[in-house]
């Protein structure tokens, strides 16, 4: 172990949440351990402001319930106690200890753990956790760091690291490759050659995480502002074929696949860092695109008319992803209804395209269709039709319908009605 005291690093207290120096004040009132952990540590090491603040100590979640009435304790896996102070949610876990067969630890036959709440010492704490840069602990009541696992060094030379052997830790649990994948592109640093080999001979590890788990870990890599980072690293590390398996095998037959991909990470990522609301359902869209595409085609090809056909291919390739990634209705619906709207944003005609800007989906639709151009997709060119034509009033779009050429190829008007015979 190794101490850094206060003079020998950058962590101030005014840069700590009130809210977390309280809750450490009075763990330690009550003769209890108590230290600020993790990413809030590391990222005060490197000079930045971090708004989750997690504590460690050697109180149990009951003895930590128990001194705070505005608390709870959550999980089975890992218990863990919430206390909440307004909006803000300090995490507070109890110091994990090293499986002996003892206490309420149990792993399954692979190696994963099942359930780790098995209690030690700060010190098996610190060698527990996943990486190196994550065991860094301060604390607030004599300012210094402790850091047992080279945290400190891999942090100034930019290194993301394993704590112990990389095959073990990734059998006791296959999300560690995600979360070594998601700091990497989160902090610009470079994976060290153990713990990158390892991801390549585990990676088949990742089947096995229950599919709701898998989309809770989808959400953290690609909608915290560095997706695009993100996706390039799951490819080079093989990981994103054990995710989206469709979406690998697009990107590698089709350049277009890969950079509509790119383009949907890059605009979600703007969208973060302007502080304006981003969806899932956005990014499952992209991803998920090409396999529409072409299973709608193929339907299209079978007779089925455009809109039936990619109604059909959604929800087949929408339930086939669902088997790996437990995509909730919440996001599944509006990836149908953007990918739906492709044909009616490519095919603009009569009231419905008039009436088309004001639908709840439009804005997103649009803006798919455009990355889709991006792409190198053909869509006739008609972005730019739409990005004029959503800002007139109803009358200018009807008199913009009416001058529209009727015989413009896949976009015109049938040939006529049909007339009724006569009696």
């Amino acid at each position: 172990m190794k101490v850094i005291p206060r003079d020998q690093h950058c962590i101030s207290r005014k840069n700590i949440s009130p809210s977390a120096l309280k809750v450490m004040a009075r763990l330690r009132g009550q003769d209890f351990q108590a230290y600020l952990v993790g990413g809030a540590v590391r990222d005060l090491l490197l000079g930045g402001h971090p708004k989750d603040f997690d504590v460690a100590t050697d109180a149990t979640p009951e003895e930590v319930h128990g001194l705070f009435r505005n608390s709870r304790i959550i999980g089975r896996r890992f218990r863990i106690v919430h206390v909440r102070f307004g909006r803000e949610i300090i995490e507070v876990t109890t110091f994990r200890g090293h499986h002996d067969g003892e206490g309420e630890g149990r792993r399954g036959e692979s190696g994963v753990l099942l359930r780790d709440n098995v209690y030690g010492t700060l010190e098996e704490d610190a060698v527990r956790r996943d990486l190196s840069i994550n065991a860094l602990y301060y604390n607030a009541g004599d300012f210094a760091v402790h850091d047992y696992a080279d945290g400190l060094a891999d942090l100034q030379a930019r290194l993301i690291r394993i704590i112990g052997d990389p095959h073990e830790r990734y059998r006791e649990d296959p999300v560690r490759m995600l979360r070594v994948v998601r700091f990497a592109a989160k902090l610009g640093f470079r994976i060290e050659h153990h713990t990158a080999a390892a991801i390549k001979e585990s990676a088949g590890l990742l089947d096995a995480i229950p599919a709701p788990r898998l989309f809770d870990e989808i959400l953290k890599l690609f909608l915290a502002g560095y997706g695009a980072a993100t996706l390039t690293l799951l490819r080079r590390h093989h990981l994103l074929e054990h995710l989206f398996p469709e979406a690998e095998e697009h990107m590698k037959r089709d350049v277009r696949a890969a950079d509509l991909l790119a383009a949907a990470m890059a605009s979600t990522d703007q969208r973060v860092a302007e502080d304006r609301p981003v969806t899932p359902a956005f990014i499952l869209a992209a991803l998920l695109w090409p396999a529409a595409s072409l299973r709608a085609e193929q339907l299209r090809d079978r007779g089925e008319p455009p809109t039936q056909a990619m109604h059909s291919a959604a929800q087949q390739v929408i339930a086939e992803a669902c088997h790996r990634i437990a995509i909730p209705k919440r996001f599944s619906q509006p990836m149908r209804e953007i990918w739906e709207l492709q044909h009616r944003l490519e095919s603009p005609r009569g009231k419905r395209a008039a009436e088309l800007p004001d639908q709840r989906r439009f804005r997103a639709a649009y803006d798919f269709l455009l990355l889709r151009e991006i792409a190198g997709e053909d869509t006739g060119g008609v972005g730019e039709w739409w990005t004029r034509f959503q800002e007139l009033d109803l009358e200018a779009r009807s008199r913009e319908l009416a001058a529209r050429d009727p015989g413009d190829g896949k976009r015109g008007r049938r040939s006529g009605r049909r007339r009724r015979s006569p009696d």
